[in-house]
């Protein structure tokens, strides 16, 4: 059948079993709008700006673990785009963003609205296209898809001029296989890597497991759990890692890293073999590398060759899917008791329990950590929380345990502020039966709250809770530490946050001290659609322990005891 170029977009995007884009319209990308009339099986979802429609895509390509679509024009409409495309790269996010260009004809003339789109995000993109042929269109579409799906999941971009979404063919889809010269995943290891592993593995005496994202992406939370089960192996979680492992398992030391648990950081620089899985070493995890983990030997696997070697140097390196590669090591993996290990570190965590702000409990003033804590109490563990960036996503990190994969749903790699609100959105559409949270600083909140006319014109159900302390927070507590209390650009005035809900036509509570909180959760329950929590929380506060940047990953600023640390 004879279809035009944007009748061909939306017939792929049926076959690639999308069912909703989020984008926003503009010249250059007007024929596909046109022509999404004919289309009413995807639903489009209306943003109010087009990074709102990279942060839904992303939100709900982590929560359902399909491609997300975001949808936008030329010029400023794709710009708009970028943030989101390289929040969902550094968190290989598997999202398709299509973009309207000007016309063949007129690309390099500086036409109105005209931007090199594919030259800007290249660098933030798996891969991207500009698509120059009508006839070559469907196929682009298809390898895209298969691009951002595959192997390490990443953005791709289709750039499509307004005269080829205009000009027709006879359309077939291609449904052969994807063959791409050059890009061919790794699957499975070597047997000598795997004999090699194994025996590392089977002769330590102090091992801990480092689980990354690549498990939650690979779908290796079993193979993960039987790893650690069987050898009795402690299992420490990057941030995006965290969902991956249950937090209630014993074998569980929470989050490494900058703000992770004091008792996961000791043991892994304790340890004499550190199994990194689908993780990438980044600078927030180890700290100084000179002297991260020295007397651990390191095996690291992930899908990702160029991960291997990149940033700390290891003796054994495999690259393949971690569910596979863990397979294949399992049948030779003895099982070890490590006693004398574990209970070193479960010394290490009482000292961390004496420690923790939670048991402030006569605290006049409501605590973030508090807030958190009391969500995950009242939801029983089960919500999907989805951050921004700041005091309150690290806070989440510590307060708010996860059993299930993609339930914990932030900006990593990025650390991009104004994510949680659109995210928090797209991940509810993706998994409307499950009960979503948007966890959000009222700093990055007022980057992208112009979504909340989005998620009332969509009903959406999302509960969102401001973390409000008038303050840029993280920064605060860096000025705090680092610039001898200079807290210069930091300070906030809000706007009253229920005032503007209401302007929205949206429901809200503010909370001011630690008994509402279960109130409020009642509250936002009882709404069909999208509610606000203004949780109005101590100023001042800090989140420890705290690594500072470059510092050794042992040297960790920790919170004072009740007693002071000398007794």
């Amino acid at each position: 059948m004879k279809l035009t170029g944007a009748e061909i977009i939306m017939e792929c995007l049926l076959r690639e079993n999308v069912d909703v884009l989020f984008g926003y319209p503009g010249g250059a990308i007007l024929p596909t709008y046109d022509a999404m009339t004919k289309y009413p099986q995807i639903h489009h979802v209306l943003v109010r700006h087009e990074q709102g429609a990279a942060h839904m895509a992303d939100g709900y390509a982590r929560a359902t673990g399909k491609v997300g679509v975001a949808i936008a024009t030329s010029g400023p409409g794709a710009t708009n785009l970028v943030t989101g495309i390289a929040t969902a790269l550094m968190d290989s996010s598997p999202i398709v963003c299509i973009t309207g260009q000007v016309g063949r004809a007129a690309i390099g003339s500086d036409a109105f609205q005209e931007t090199d789109v594919t030259g800007v995000t290249l660098p933030v993109t798996k891969h991207n296209y500009l698509v120059m042929d009508v006839e070559e269109l469907a196929y682009t579409i298809r390898e895209a898809f298969h691009i951002a799906r595959t192997g390490r999941p990443g953005p791709v971009l289709i750039d499509i001029p307004k005269d080829v979404q205009i000009a027709s063919t006879e359309f077939m889809y291609p449904d052969g296989e994807i063959i791409l010269p050059g890009y061919q995943p790794p699957l499975e290891a070597n047997a000598d890597d795997v004999d090699a592993a194994t025996k590392l593995i089977n002769q330590a005496k102090r091992p801990v497991i480092l689980a990354g994202h690549g498990i939650i992406m690979s779908s290796a939370m079993q193979e993960l759990r039987e790893l650690s089960e069987r050898a009795n192996i402690p299992v420490a979680l990057t941030l995006l890692g965290k969902g991956g492992f249950p937090e209630s398992h014993p074998l569980s030391l929470g989050m490494m890293g900058m703000h992770g648990s004091a008792a996961c950081n000791w043991a892994i620089q304790e340890s004499d073999l550190l199994i990194a899985l689908g993780m990438r070493f980044d600078d927030r995890v180890t700290g100084n590398l000179d002297t991260y983990a020295i007397n651990a030997k390191k095996i690291h696997v992930d899908i990702d060759p160029s991960e291997l070697n990149k940033n700390v140097k290891v003796d054994i390196g495999i690259a393949g899917d971690l569910k596979t590669v863990i397979r294949q090591l399992l049948p030779q993996i003895q099982p070890s008791n490590h006693s004398e290990w574990i209970g070193r570190i479960r010394n290490w965590q009482e000292d961390a329990n004496q420690r923790d702000i939670i048991h402030a409990e006569t605290n006049s003033t409501l605590l973030a950590a508090q807030v958190i804590n009391d969500l995950w109490k009242y939801t029983d563990g089960n919500a999907i929380t989805v951050t921004d960036v700041g005091q309150h996503q690290m806070l989440e990190a510590q307060y708010y345990p996860h059993e299930r994969p993609q339930t914990m749903i932030t900006s990593g790699g990025l650390g991009t502020m104004g994510f949680g609100l659109p995210a928090a959105m797209g991940a509810k559409i993706g998994v409307p039966d499950q009960e979503v949270w948007a966890i959000v600083g009222d700093g990055g909140f007022q980057m992208t709250l112009f979504e909340l006319a989005t998620a009332v014109q969509e009903n959406i159900d999302i509960n969102i809770a401001i973390i409000n302390n008038g303050f840029l927070g993280m920064v605060r507590q860096w000025q705090e530490f680092f610039y001898e209390e200079r807290y210069h650009a930091t300070p906030m005035h809000n706007p009253d946050f229920c005032k503007l809900a209401e302007a929205y036509s949206i429901p809200s509570m503010r909370v001011t001290n630690r008994e509402q909180v279960e109130e409020s959760v009642k509250f936002a329950r009882s709404i069909k659609g999208p509610t606000l929590i203004d949780y109005v929380v101590e100023k001042h506060d800090i989140v420890y322990p705290m690594v500072p940047a470059g510092a050794d990953l042992h040297n960790m600023i920790l919170r004072p005891t009740t007693q002071t640390d000398e007794e």
